[in-house]
């Protein structure tokens, strides 16, 4: 590796370390990218608005231009508009992440008493390793709805960074051989948080002036949310909490030579800040000024994406047909067909990388190793999107760009996860392909993945939006 290439790897992984650190929720992933964005001269605007009006024919996006917008806080879609769009059969180049990832939610009524004990009311959000969460030190995050003076509502985010909760292993003295070969706790009964068994604590009933949500939302808990929120919110009342439990150790790198980078929520926020950073590096590239180029980061792909803010929502046609609606020649009523025809969508999940103590549970043949570039994803019962074009234009960039790229499917014994990346295609009809950095301890509370492998991801995103629709195949 260079020593160009190794500085602005480090880079790289300096900032990558920052947006995990501050993505505690998919909240905060929206806010941590929204910041980024904004700083990068993205404009914000809103699908509340009007982006075309038809009577005075003047749109609201501009070629040369970047925009950005959010849904529900959770979801967030950037775009730059090529100086050189054509006004019919424009390509659209996107890529595709989520922000969501398996964590430990809490219940809308939020606490309960055990044995002289508060106990956070939690509940599975994902697919999650969830005996990784006993024993660590948690905190918690998310939104509060507020009501101001005047009775409007708004939405503020929280989070309480100090270890205010734990989830207790049971004493091996206490456990029988079997629950020791086995850990397997019931979630109900198990996996509730313990915050406090002070007394004085416990018995707090003061409710901020939220006294409609007092049967909801513990007195005690209420109090620790509103000492969290900034002083401009300390008027207003709280009027319900959105919350999740978070792991308060903050991400590293790792490795004896630091080739590992340790963090919760790998999956999949590697994917989502190098398809961000892509776009904001790409964005203005001179030599790609025909295509819109697209960074969508859905909420839920954890639990099917099947919401409003979810990929299998109309979100993406929605948008698009919008964009192109501005863009277009009016009277080409099949300009938006030509442009699907003429897109590319690359899906970025996480892979399960070679591990070492298991390397059984890999097909030999295609198993992806730490640190040699991004996967491409393949199944014949499209549990991926990737078809023999797709998968060929992906490693056609990764040729351009001079950088590793690996290639994966599950054994034939085993079964298969899934993207948004067939879910876009079928709503959608767009070329796409499914890819993924390698990781070990998916869904685990903490995971690890190749500190190379963050920055040779985002520089294959980056050669996607750079040299699409140059390279395009068509092949119909």
């Amino acid at each position: 590796m260079s020593t160009n290439t190794t500085t602005a790897s480090n880079e790289f992984a300096q900032d990558f370390l920052n947006f995990l650190d501050e993505s505690c929720s998919a909240h905060h992933a929206v806010e941590a990218s929204s910041k980024r964005l904004l700083a990068a001269g993205f404009s914000k605007i809103s699908e509340r608005d009007e982006w075309f009006q038809s009577a005075s024919n003047i749109s609201k996006l501009e070629r040369g231009q970047k925009y950005f917008f959010t849904r529900n806080g959770t979801t967030i879609i950037a775009f730059s508009v090529g100086k050189q769009f054509p006004l019919s059969g424009g390509a659209y180049t996107i890529l595709g992440a989520h922000t969501d990832s398996p964590c430990l939610k809490i219940k809308p009524v939020t606490c309960l008493n055990k044995q002289d004990a508060l106990m956070l009311n939690t509940t599975p959000y994902g697919g999650g390793l969830w005996h990784t969460w006993f024993d660590r030190d948690l905190g918690l995050a998310g939104r509060v709805i507020l009501r101001s003076a005047d009775g409007s509502l708004r939405s503020e985010l929280f989070r309480i960074d100090r270890p205010i909760a734990r989830i207790p292993n049971l004493a091996i003295h206490l456990t029988s051989g079997t629950e020791r070969d086995s850990f397997a706790p019931n979630l109900q009964e198990h996996a509730k948080a313990l915050l406090s068994m002070d007394p004085t604590f416990i018995n707090n009933k003061d409710l901020n002036g939220s006294s409609d949500v007092g049967s909801r939302i513990h007195p005690a808990l209420l109090a620790l949310v509103a000492s969290s929120l900034p002083e401009s919110a300390r008027g207003d009342t709280i009027v319900d909490v959105e919350a999740q439990l978070i792991d308060v150790q903050k991400p590293c790198l790792g490795g004896a030579a630091g080739e590992f980078l340790f963090s919760g929520r790998l999956d999949n926020l590697c994917s989502a800040y190098q398809c961000l950073r892509a776009l904001i590096d790409a964005a203005d590239d001179p030599a790609s000024q025909s295509s819109v180029k697209m960074s969508m980061l859905f909420d839920h792909e954890e639990v099917g994406s099947a919401s409003c803010q979810g990929a299998g929502s109309s979100l993406l046609m929605d948008t698009l047909t919008r964009i192109n609606r501005c863009l277009s020649d009016q009277l080409r009523g099949d300009s938006l067909m030509c442009s699907l025809r003429n897109s590319f969508v690359v899906s970025a999940d996480m892979a399960h990388g070679l591990h070492p103590n298991y390397s059984s549970k890999h097909d030999s043949t295609m198993a992806p190793h730490i640190n040699q570039g991004l996967v491409i994803k393949h199944n014949a019962n499209q549990r991926y999107a990737t078809n023999a074009v797709s998968a060929s234009l992906f490693r056609q960039v990764a040729k351009l760009m001079g950088i590793p790229m690996q290639e994966f499917s599950v054994r034939s014994d085993s079964g298969c996860g899934s993207t948004i990346g067939p879910i876009i295609a079928t709503l959608s009809g767009i070329l796409t392909v499914d890819c993924g950095t390698p990781q070990f301890s998916m869904h685990s509370i903490r995971e690890m993945m190749g500190t190379q492998d963050a920055y040779t991801g985002y520089v294959h995103m980056k050669g996607v939006l750079i040299h699409h629709p140059s390279i395009a195949i068509n092949i119909d």
